[in-house]
């Protein structure tokens, strides 16, 4: 275990790499990762602030995930709850204090908040001690709250937090709110160009893009790690490919209402001008001042190449959207991409928006059993998919499930 001043060395350390990640989600996972190492915890859980209710927005629990498969993440619903005083998250979030409970399941029926065990049951998990923070930004407001569970000692026991740790995890929530906000100022940027994008094309909402986007993440990481990669480069991959692959349609803003808006199947000329929304996405990023920029162009121009070189746009210049003519095929037109040749973030988000294009009811579809999807994945493994990249989707199929229900679609 860290001793004070490794603490205290590790919490400017971490300020400084939580600075630099933009995406929400990736930043939650790092921030309760690198909370919970700090005063070795065994679980934890994030809740965000919305509106005037918490969010359960990201758990973790080693105990839970060693008797998953290697490799294999926790499966966790979210949910809100009212920020009173009814709830230890609530009562933290509403009076701005601090928590130290060395036993949930001894807590005085003097305390206004409780300690619901529900979840314990379900899981088969025994919630101990807690150590749970408010997350306050510069201007003092909720951001969010911390929830440390179960701290451990050298041999494996549980213990209660350290009374010492409490002004240092307070520290750190304060670099994590900050990082936070600021993360949710990104996202909120990206929406906010996606509702552009809704208003041309009814299918771009908010909710697919977050699944699309979540989807590749995860599958990314598993091929990633198959592939030996090294973590610290999967964890900066995975910060911009998050956002990047938001945009992954984000060219169809320059497609006519007249083709987009369609009702019934495109004719021929029509379908052409629908394929220019690739290349036109990629154009946005042309001038790359970042791995996101970078990133965001790949996945924009490639996400529609097959792995079988069936696909589109092929071989252009995103400037023009004309053919290289070093890469001509038989009529004159660029030559699709294929295999390895189409970039590796194009790969996985051609998979995680098929996947959740076909699940997802749409006003001219009705959803497909996910049965039937998973089927076609398979059939079209090395024909329109990388077969890597289909054997790390199954291998996270059941996290893939979960993000399907973090991001539903509004009901009309």
């Amino acid at each position: 275990m860290l001793d004070r001043k490794q603490k205290l060395q590790r919490i400017i350390q971490i300020g400084l790499e939580i600075s630099q990640i933009k995406d929400l989600d990736v930043l939650l996972e790092k921030v309760l990762t690198d909370a919970r190492k700090l005063v070795n915890a065994d679980a934890g859980s994030l809740y965000i602030k919305e509106d005037d209710k918490l969010k359960f927005s990201y758990s973790q629990n080693a105990t839970l995930v060693k008797k998953l498969k290697k490799g294999h993440k926790l499966v966790y619903t979210t949910f809100s709850m009212p920020i009173n005083n009814n709830s230890i998250a609530g009562f933290v979030a509403n009076n701005n204090v601090l928590l130290n409970i060395p036993d949930a399941y001894e807590i005085s029926s003097n305390n206004p908040f409780h300690f619901d065990s529900s979840y314990d049951k379900k899981v088969g998990y025994e919630t101990h001690s807690m150590l749970t923070v408010p997350l306050r930004n510069v201007r003092d407001e909720c951001v969010g709250v911390l929830q440390l569970i179960n701290a451990v000692d050298d041999d494996g026991g549980i213990i209660p937090f350290s009374e010492d740790d409490e002004p240092l995890v307070k520290h750190f929530a304060n670099y994590a709110a900050t990082a936070i906000e600021r993360a949710q100022m990104t996202r909120t940027t990206i929406m906010r160009m996606i509702s552009m994008a809704e208003l041309r094309d009814p299918k771009e909402t908010g909710p697919h893009v977050n699944r699309v986007a979540s989807y590749a993440v995860e599958i990314y990481e598993i091929w990633a790690r198959n592939k030996g990669l090294d973590t610290e480069e999967i964890d900066k991959q995975r910060d911009a490919l998050r956002m990047a692959a938001m945009l992954h349609d984000v060219g169809k803003v320059a497609i006519s209402d007249t083709i987009l808006k369609k009702p019934g199947k495109f004719d021929d000329e029509e379908y052409e001008i629908m394929k220019q929304h690739t290349w036109m996405g990629a154009r946005l990023f042309a001038d790359a001042r970042s791995d996101f920029d970078e990133i965001a162009a790949e996945v924009a121009q490639h996400h529609h190449e097959r792995w079988d070189g069936k696909g589109y746009p092929g071989y252009i210049d995103v400037s023009t959207g004309e053919a290289l003519q070093n890469y001509l095929d038989d009529q004159g037109k660029a030559k699709a991409k294929k295999g390895e040749d189409i970039p590796i973030f194009g790969r996985v988000v051609a998979l995680a928006d098929v996947y959740d294009a076909l699940c997802s009811k749409r006003v001219y579809k009705e959803a497909w059993d996910e049965e039937k999807v998973l089927e076609l994945i398979k059939e079209e493994t090395g024909k329109q998919f990388d077969p890597e990249i289909v054997e790390a989707f199954f291998e996270t199929i059941d996290v893939i499930r979960s993000i399907a229900q973090r991001y539903p679609d509004q009901q009309d």
